[in-house]
């Protein structure tokens, strides 16, 4: 699948203080991306340099072929962007500032108003902006953004500020406009904002990509380990499973969770039960959450350093 977005041991750095240290990530077209880390990681330098708004000090970056450094113009009119404090003008209405928007990229009224109905702003849009909450600016920038139905969608903190309907129809545009070929960068510290749609997850700790992949591979990198939970009418029928080949630990919490050393054990596993008479009621292997493979990957990044 060819990147739509590729950074190329891209460096940037604001006096003293680097944001990003030999970069690299890329964005497949059609994919969901998710840039993962704290505040302060250097998420909003990425999205910055997509756009061109900002220059690398080193490194490479290309968005749909194109150098956002010399080909800014070219980059906006095929982006939208979300940032994290999205700035109007507060003077005229919620309406005024689609409808520039709108020249801006060529796009007819037509296109304005279905973004706000989106959005659920097009009830405000009469009023002046400066008298907007945090939630509806949020929901306007959002709209603003799609406005000319652009080829990539980046979003720095998409759901700040929105309360939990608000969030859902963002995570649901997003799905969508994946399933249209569109490529979407979203960064958040929230994990369960990436929980379930990100294709691919880059997490970003102090300008440094520490790891890249889908969440599946993550998983299967950071976390050794697979958990299985069983459960049984006569619960003592699962104590045969101690000590059997890839059993490696058993905690008994009214059911019994089971780490094997390979999920393909489980099958084996599952018929040795039923053929010693167990009536099984649950068996469930656990995928670690994002927020597991998170703090997994930072615990081992941070004892790597320290070692």
């Amino acid at each position: 699948m060819q990147d739509a977005i590729r950074f190329t041991s891209v460096s940037k750095a604001f006096g003293t203080v680097s944001a990003l240290t030999d970069f690299e990530f890329h964005a497949p077209s059609g994919s969901i991306t998710v840039l993962l880390g704290p505040n302060g990681a250097g998420k909003t330098t990425s999205v910055r340099l997509c756009t061109g708004a900002m220059t690398p000090d080193f490194g490479e970056i290309r968005v749909l072929g194109l150098d956002p450094g010399r080909d800014g113009e070219l980059v906006r009119r095929r982006t939208g962007v979300v940032p994290p404090k999205p700035a109007f003008y507060d003077q005229l209405t919620g309406w005024e500032n689609l409808e520039f928007a709108a020249r801006i990229f060529e796009a007819d009224a037509q296109s304005a108003r279905e973004a706000a109905e989106r959005f659920a702003i097009d009830d405000a849009l009469d009023q002046e902006v400066a008298g907007y909450s945090t939630g509806m600016r949020t929901r306007l920038a959002l709209a603003r953004s799609v406005i000319h139905d652009p080829e990539v969608l980046l979003l720095d903190e998409p759901t700040a500020g929105l309360d939990p309907e608000a969030s859902r129809a963002v995570l649901d545009l997003i799905r969508e406009l994946a399933g249209k070929g569109r490529t979407i960068v979203m960064c958040t510290h929230l994990l369960h904002e990436a929980e379930g749609i990100a294709d691919q997850v880059v997490l970003i700790d102090h300008g440094h990509a520490r790891a890249v992949g889908s969440p599946d591979s993550l998983a299967k990198r950071y976390i050794a380990d697979p958990i299985v939970i069983f459960d049984a009418e006569n619960r003592s029928s699962l104590d045969m499973l101690e000590g059997r080949d890839g059993v490696l630990r058993m905690n008994r919490n009214g059911h019994i969770e089971v780490a094997l050393d390979d999920l393909d054990r489980l099958p084996d596993l599952v018929s040795a039960l039923v053929g010693a008479g167990a009536r099984l009621t649950r068996v469930e292997p656990i995928n670690p959450s994002l927020e597991d493979l998170y703090f997994e990957m930072q615990r081992q990044h941070r004892e790597g350093a320290a070692s």
